[in-house]
């Protein structure tokens, strides 16, 4: 009967249980983090905007505020100020006054959790003043995504597509490039492979789901930055610290970037820990672009278009400096390819 060599199982051993430990706790991480941010959501201070002088409004919002923290009013010096905030996504609402009452324009597409609990709140507030309130949704969510969950799992999708495509060039060809040759030529794998995944995506959302029919060629753009994007954190990561970095990747891009991405709930629904996460982690950018993109005429993608552009950056920055650096180490200290350092 054959029998692994004794040193070789010593080898294995501490290895395998240290993997499996950390698998523990990254899994320990997900149920933290799902079950923790998304059990019980409850809003707080979801903004809404209204025009400075505009007392019938102002008066409601405030009274409203004495009553509960569910809604924070925003002060505008103008009207007009106020209804580019909403198309902005800076609110996600703007109440004013009008000769019969009240009126409360929305935008769902911004988010439909927070405009309904905004929208339950004012008129809740309405009703007990005896003020007649009007709903106006200026920018809806298509009735093919009345949750408006559609642009989340898009983005999860390119997210998760971008990070195993890392990880799977890792196994195969090793987690580090020896040379910076070879991280050019990886960054230009990846970069092919994050188009064609942002074309997918978007022909299925669109000609395929019928969601987005005539914003095909904006989620393929989108998508293929957001592939990408993840797919040179990860690859950066996985450069320095090898295999094992796909947990820190994990961590990042799906423990703690999903549910804090703002997707599928408002941030304003989320624990303080993860309401900003969207800000600054891939997912959520992903996110706030394509809904600024599709929905608001690419009002307020900026940031979200600049930043997902700075992680690419970034991440292939640290891909080529982990082969100048570990990448020639590993090459001078193992001839052979090895599974780290091919």
């Amino acid at each position: 009967m054959d029998q692994a060599p004794q040193g070789g199982s010593r080898d294995w051993a501490p290895r395998s249980i240290g993997l499996l430990l950390g698998t523990l706790a990254l899994a320990t991480a997900f149920i933290a983090a799902y079950v923790g941010a998304l059990h019980q959501p409850t809003p707080r201070d979801l903004p809404v905007g209204v025009a400075a002088g505009d007392q019938r409004a102002e008066a409601t919002l405030a009274a409203v505020r004495d009553q509960t923290t569910i809604i924070k009013p925003i002060g505008y010096d103008d009207p007009g100020a106020a209804e580019h905030g909403l198309l902005s996504r800076s609110v996600y609402a703007v109440l004013s006054s009008r000769d019969s009452g009240l009126l409360l324009t929305v935008a769902s597409a911004s988010g439909p959790s927070a405009t309904s609990a905004i929208r339950e709140v004012l008129t809740t507030a309405a009703a007990r003043s005896n003020t007649p309130l009007e709903v106006v949704d200026e920018v809806p969510v298509p009735p093919a995504d009345p949750r408006g969950v559609v642009p989340f799992y898009l983005n999860v999708g390119f997210v998760l597509g971008g990070y195993l495509a890392s990880t799977v060039l890792g196994i195969s060809a090793g987690t580090t490039p020896r040379t910076a040759r070879r991280a050019g030529l990886r960054i230009a794998a990846l970069a092919v492979y994050s188009v064609l995944l942002g074309i997918a995506g978007a022909l299925v959302v669109g000609p395929g789901l019928g969601i987005w029919h005539h914003d095909v060629p904006t989620i393929a753009a989108i998508g293929a930055l957001a592939v990408f994007a993840a797919a040179m954190l990860a690859s950066a990561i996985q450069g320095w610290l090898g295999v094992a970095g796909t947990a820190l990747v994990i961590l990042l891009l799906v423990v703690l970037g999903n549910p804090g991405s703002g997707g599928i709930y408002a941030p304003e629904f989320l624990p303080t820990l993860l309401r900003g996460m969207h800000r600054w982690n891939i997912p959520g950018l992903a996110n706030d672009l394509t809904k600024a993109a599709v929905y608001f005429d690419w009002r307020s993608a900026g940031w979200p278009a600049a930043a997902l552009a700075l992680w690419a950056v970034l991440g292939a920055v640290g891909l080529v400096t982990a082969s100048l650096v570990r990448g020639r180490r590993a090459g001078a200290s193992h001839p052979t390819p090895t599974r780290d350092g091919g």
